[in-house]
């Protein structure tokens, strides 16, 4: 038995103010003394550092430790932030959103009372609502800081802490590293003062002001007729939704009933990520059945948007299109729609390079970022932003960040258009890959259990670099860690092989998995169909190559 690790949960159970965590630990800890193995280990994994505070803000399983997502993570969480504001203005405002996840409404009161007692003016938004409506009030309320509390499309025993600046962007170094170097310097959480009152509970009026500005992305004279299934997943986007394809215009959609309630343990999905494989059965079965137009899925938080629409060649006859294929159709969208001289697209790096190819052929500037809206949404001049994990940025003079509702009106605005000329989002695919080539993507992804297996791949691949993948020679690698251009360093590695494919090797930043992205472009000649298949083959190539060159299965 370890004496110090049972010092260490002592500690930590002194400083927790919260009976229900305390209770959970004292649990582990008399189990632990008793001499179980188990306990022991699960002892040692939640006091193992503390919850990381960096751009993503917190995010982490829920349950007593330093290494988990609790009240007394929260509450010095807080204090921290608070602090760092205060430095820069006395009497910071902070507006604060959370979710339908479980404990998400306690953390959102205990922000709300660190920063009220600490001088601060604290706002609450009414309810559960998207983290998009957030983003939202952080700039229409004029307030310091924004905090949401969400874990997005995680599993449902995590929950998370992701915080916004005055601008209504997320935080970026260097403000994480001082943001987390006040949390450092924060006592117990025990000891830290809270209020018991004092904070404005806000009424709907900030949430009316956000559906009006996402209505106001469809324009005025876009066709409307359009049959929607759409999904919340079990999260907190149905009434916004629905809501605002009302306002602007569109009959009301069909809300796949066995998802349409906020449940924070997602029973029917096994993941609540629009991503994952299965995710939007349910709706496609709908959409199957009533003979809809397009598919509108959100995550939990309603911050990403999937997209399926009719496919005869698909099984099932229906096919979730890929959030590169959704990117590129709303960029070529946005700029039909008209853009300004110093208007300007981006996509991070992971994304494929298919926008930057429209954005070439119209004389409209594009930039390629680092992952994550954090980055996308503070290039200067942004109309629209993308990243290829369902993220979409259409509307960045309101909402700085990407926004699952406002993207979800501009597709059915596309799909509507569409239709009312007798043409499908598929036709429009087809035509941008007649036009600028076949940007075949797919992405290689490994889930672990020990993040250490992450490192170990990552620096074999360091120690040896590959020479060829999917049998095209590696012409140029590009190591991340050291900056590229304009981008600041991150942990990735960027492949440039000789016929023109590209792959991109990171650890995720918000989940324990190594990611790969991959493209291949082929050019179309008179055959849209036979590149398509050369590509495609070209692609599983690649896919093959880089799964044994990463070495985890």
């Amino acid at each position: 038995m370890s004496a110090p690790l049972l010092t260490s949960a002592r500690a930590w159970l002194e400083g927790d103010p919260d009976d229900v965590t305390r209770a959970e630990l004292q649990g582990v800890i008399e189990r632990a003394e008793s001499g179980d193995e188990h306990a022991l280990a699960d002892l040692a994994d939640r006091l193992d550092g503390t919850l990381e505070f960096g751009t993503a803000g917190l995010r982490g399983q829920i349950g007593a430790g330093s290494n988990r997502m609790n009240r007394a993570v929260v509450i010095r969480a807080a204090a921290g932030l608070t602090a760092y504001l205060a430095e820069r203005q006395p009497q910071p405002t902070v507006v604060i959103g959370y979710d339908a996840r479980h404990r998400s409404d306690d953390f959102a009161r205990d922000t709300a009372a660190v920063v009220v007692a600490a001088g601060g003016r604290a706002l609450l938004l009414p309810r559960a609502l998207p983290t998009p409506v957030l983003a939202f009030a952080v700039r229409h309320l004029g307030a310091d800081a924004g905090v949401m509390v969400t874990a997005s499309h995680n599993p449902p025993q995590d929950n998370g802490y992701k915080v916004y600046l005055g601008d209504g962007s997320q935080i970026v170094p260097p403000a994480d590293h001082d943001i987390a170097a006040q949390i450092d310097a924060v006592p117990p959480a025990a000891q830290v003062a809270r209020a018991d009152d004092g904070w404005q509970v806000l009424g709907d009026d900030v949430l009316d002001a956000y559906l009006d500005a996402a209505a106001a992305v469809v324009s005025p004279d876009a066709p409307r007729e359009l049959s929607v299934v759409h999904t919340p997943l079990h999260g907190v986007g149905r009434d916004v939704l629905v809501e605002a394809l009302r306002r602007s215009g569109f009959s009301a959609p069909y809300v796949v009933p066995s998802q349409a309630e906020p449940d924070p343990d997602f029973p029917t999905v096994a993941f609540p990520n629009p991503e994952e494989p299965g995710a939007m059965d349910a709706a496609l079965d709908a959409a199957r059945e009533r003979g809809a137009d397009v598919v509108l899925a959100n995550d939990p938080d309603a911050d990403r948007c999937a997209v399926a629409v009719p496919d005869p060649q698909a099984d099932g006859g229906w096919r979730v299109l890929r959030g590169d294929e959704v990117g590129v159709l709303l960029g070529a969208h946005v700029v039909e729609r008209g853009v300004g001289p110093h208007d300007v697209l981006a996509c991070s790096i992971v994304s494929s390079r298919w926008l930057a190819a429209v954005a070439a052929a119209h004389g409209v500037r594009h930039v390629e970022t680092l992952t994550g809206f954090k980055w996308i949404a503070r290039v200067p001049g942004l109309r629209y932003g993308y990243e290829e994990a369902l993220g979409y940025c259409v509307d960045p003079g309101r909402v700085r960040d990407k926004d699952g509702v406002s993207a979800a009106l501009l597709v059915a605005e596309l799909a509507a258009t569409l239709k009312a000329q007798g043409r499908t989002l598929l036709d429009r695919l087809d035509e941008l890959a007649t036009a600028h080539g076949v940007h075949a993507t797919d992405q290689y992804a490994v889930r672990v259990a020990d993040l250490a297996l992450i490192a170990g791949a990552m620096q074999r691949l360091r120690a040896t670099p590959p020479s060829e993948l999917g049998g095209s020679a590696v012409e140029r690698t590009d190591d991340l860690t050291r900056g590229d251009g304009d981008l600041p360093p991150t942990d990735g590695l960027r492949y440039h092989l000789a016929d023109g494919s590209r792959v991109i090797v990171r650890p995720s930043g918000t989940e324990p998995k190594l990611k790969c992205y991959l493209e291949v472009v082929e050019p179309v000649d008179d055959d849209l169909q036979h590149s398509r298949s050369v590509a495609a083959q070209r692609l599983q190539a690649l896919k093959a190559s880089v799964r044994e060159a990463v070495g985890l299965e």
